[in-house]
């Protein structure tokens, strides 16, 4: 009985009526989600301004923490998402699309190469904003990657980190993004960080050291909202999405090297 039950589910999982079906329930809910809060915004016009001076920037986006920033988005400018081609991931995808974003599929584990060339073109040919998920498709969360500093170097484009928060929200703990699911009728922060500029002459040390500051810049503006609406702050984790496979900040620091 179990068996089947797990069949059947994965099945529906795959299906694509059904994730269309999840991707529009969600895409509502984030809709009443955003239109019954009452957002206090940081930096806000400081981003619209430097994305009016560039046509195009690289948007980073912590896995946790994405589901509402679509919401912000004023149309002004075309959006690129790169998103993960696989199950979860076509949620995501559905949900991107009803707020008219366009779709990258492809990840840092799948269809990797595909996926940079299109961000590449579409940055530094088609001069569009794209927007990374840089501690996706496997985390640890919170932890970034070097993919969105690529861009920035090869295209002279900036990197801006969104994050939000908000007062009253679900933490699902055992996941490994430990992704904040927003209750109605709230109150939330959105903030950025500053833009970041990755000389195109930059070493690999120089790189890394931009990293660094990226990453703890994002996860400041992060923890900081959590701590001023008065909630537990989100902290970065060690687990990955692959079962059983644990990482720690010493052996992430280690690899790094």
């Amino acid at each position: 009985m179990a068996k089947g039950i797990k069949k059947i589910t994965r099945k529906l999982l795959k299906s694509d009526i059904f994730s269309t079906i999840i991707g529009y329930v969600v895409y509502l809910y984030t809709l009443l989600v955003g239109f019954t809060t009452r957002w206090k915004k940081y930096h806000f016009k400081e981003f619209e301004e430097l994305w009016d001076k560039e046509e195009s920037i690289i948007i980073i986006i912590w896995h946790g923490r994405a589901t509402m920033i679509p919401f912000f988005w004023n149309k002004k400018h075309p959006l690129n998402a790169l998103v993960s081609v696989h199950n979860d991931g076509k949620f995501m995808a559905r949900l991107l699309k009803h707020y008219g974003l366009k779709i990258i599929g492809g990840s840092s584990t799948f269809q990797a190469q595909k996926a940079a060339l299109e961000l590449l073109d579409t940055i530094k040919n088609k001069n569009e904003t794209i927007a990374i998920i840089p501690d996706g498709p496997i985390g640890p969360s919170m932890h970034m990657n070097k993919s969105p500093l690529f861009f920035a170097q090869k295209s002279g484009k900036p990197i801006i980190g969104i994050t939000y928060s908000v007062k009253r929200a679900h933490i699902f703990k055992k996941s490994w993004d430990n992704m904040m699911f927003p209750l109605p009728f709230n109150k939330g922060i959105l903030n950025f960080t500053k833009p970041f500029y990755i000389p195109e002459n930059a070493t690999e040390q120089q790189i890394e050291k931009y990293r660094q500051e990226i990453e703890t810049a994002l996860r400041t503006i992060s923890i900081n909202a959590d701590v001023e609406l008065g909630r537990a702050p989100v902290l970065p984790g060690i687990k990955t999405k692959k079962k059983n496979s644990l990482i720690t900040a010493q052996q992430e620091k280690t690899d790094a090297h």
